[in-house]
């Protein structure tokens, strides 16, 4: 069985966010945009149920800067950044080695993807646009 969580950074932690919310805002001149929150997703798999629920308190996630979700309301504001197959993904190796280490077990297979959620209708049509003519431009 898959389990997925979800982890975001805790208000006043959540850097991230304010830095993507930041670059939107002064480097594409999308001002309609209120709040960026940004997840961290995990698909696991080949672990038992409980040591998943151990391994989200302690591996995936720091308890105390950090919240984590079953589920999240995917809407057409969010969209998800992961490795194409065959590239190296270096948070879902250290997340299997971990869980390997301390369940001196075998390796669970870890799927990592970055899960950005845009708070503004028309963000993702204008940020897509600008990005192309900004790629266009460089060309």
């Amino acid at each position: 069985m898959v389990y997925r969580v979800y982890v975001s950074k805790k208000e006043g932690y959540n850097n991230e966010d304010k830095g993507v919310l930041a670059d939107l805002r002064n480097n594409l001149g999308i001002t309609s945009v209120k709040k960026v929150k940004i997840f961290n997703r995990y698909d696991v798999e080949n672990i038992e149920k409980d040591v998943f629920d151990s391994a989200v308190k302690s591996i995936f996630s720091e308890m105390q800067v950090d919240d984590t979700f079953d589920s999240i309301k995917l809407t057409d504001r969010t969209f998800a950044v992961e490795l194409l197959p065959g590239q190296f993904d270096q948070r879902a190796d250290s997340a299997q080695q971990c869980v390997q280490f301390v369940t001196a077990g075998v390796r669970p297979t870890v799927k990592y993807a970055k899960v950005y959620n845009f708070l503004s209708k028309s963000l993702l049509k204008k940020w897509k646009m600008k990005k192309s003519k900004k790629f266009q431009k460089n060309s």
